[in-house]
């Protein structure tokens, strides 16, 4: 019988579609990370999420038995996979399950910001009730210009091509050929000549590390609203702060932070964070894009079944 152990909690659909597949599942989620290794013994897989970072050091403390790590989520980017996939260890993950969560949260916070929804709401339970001051921005008839064409990407650009008299302009640096009525392939110069809003559906790897900053943002022909629902550190803080204060950068709506902790269930302290919090027009959420109740479900069938074809 195959086993795989948890090192961090996933939905209960997990431990259904395993056991349907007599597959045994151990729960390791109370082990901590250094004590790992002696409780792994005979193991042949292993699940974590976003608190592990699965380096060298620990990869070559893992059994010979494992074969297969599962990311429960989308990044890899705490995995060395290069490193196990040479020491023979398959590395898989689930992007499919919290695309649609990712590209509906996006579209929330654009249209929340576009029309004040916050504000107005704070406004109107305190007694104040102002309508010119909240008059709201139309989606339709923008550019949006889209890095990223996978799975959060690309759900995304099928969300928005519902808007009427919107252009869609997207550049992958690793795909072509995907060009569809209003979603158009383009190039990052393009973007910078044209989109009235950036939205970031990209993993954090060196070359996205910082991805948008100065130079990237001076590059724009004209002030631009930018959405991140990726990972933090493809924005360099201070970087936006400024072109916020400039006004190059219109408004923003923020799921992730440069600032968050590993496991993502906090922020460190940081000066720049002080002015996010303050700016009107600057949206932030506690990285939850992803973290609808459906995909949670959905990642969990997800990796079950990828890693079992591992197994197999």
């Amino acid at each position: 019988m195959n086993t795989i152990a948890l090192l961090d909690s996933v939905h209960p659909q997990f431990l259904q579609i395993c056991k349907l597949h007599q597959t045994e599942v151990l729960d390791f989620t109370k082990v901590q990370p250094d004590q790992l290794p002696s409780y792994l013994r005979g193991v042949h897989a292993i699940v974590i999420r976003s608190r592990f970072l699965i380096d060298k050091t620990f990869i070559d403390l893992l059994p010979p038995t494992v074969k297969v790590i599962g990311r429960y989520g989308s990044g890899m980017e705490n995995i060395d996979v290069a490193y196990a996939q040479s020491k023979g260890i398959s590395c898989v993950h689930a992007p499919e399950g919290n695309r649609q969560a990712v590209a509906e949260h996006a579209l929330g916070m654009l249209l929340t910001l576009f029309n004040h929804i916050c504000r107005a709401d704070a406004q109107v339970k305190c007694g104040i009730w102002q309508r010119e001051s909240n008059r709201g921005e139309e989606l339709a008839g923008k550019t949006i210009g889209i890095i990223g064409y996978g799975n959060t990407g690309s759900a995304f650009a099928r969300l928005l091509a519902a808007f009427p008299d919107t252009e869609i302009l997207v550049y992958d640096k690793y795909k072509s050929g995907f060009s569809h009525q209003n979603i158009i392939e383009s190039t990052p110069t393009e973007l910078q000549h044209r989109a009235d809003i950036l939205s970031l559906h990209i993993p954090l790897t060196p070359e996205t590390h910082h991805l948008i900053n100065s130079h990237w943002i001076a590059a724009h022909h004209k002030p631009f609203y930018l959405i991140n629902t990726s990972r933090g550190p493809c924005v360099r803080t201070p970087d936006l702060v400024s072109a916020l204060t400039q006004g190059k950068i219109l408004g923003a709506c923020l799921d992730v932070l440069e600032h968050e902790k590993t496991s993502f269930e906090g922020l460190q302290s940081d000066q720049h964070l002080d002015y996010l919090y303050q700016h009107p027009r600057v949206l932030i959420t506690p990285h939850i894009a992803g973290w609808s109740h459906q995909s949670h479900i959905k990642l969990a069938e997800i990796l079950a079944r990828r890693i079992l074809s591992h197994l197999t």
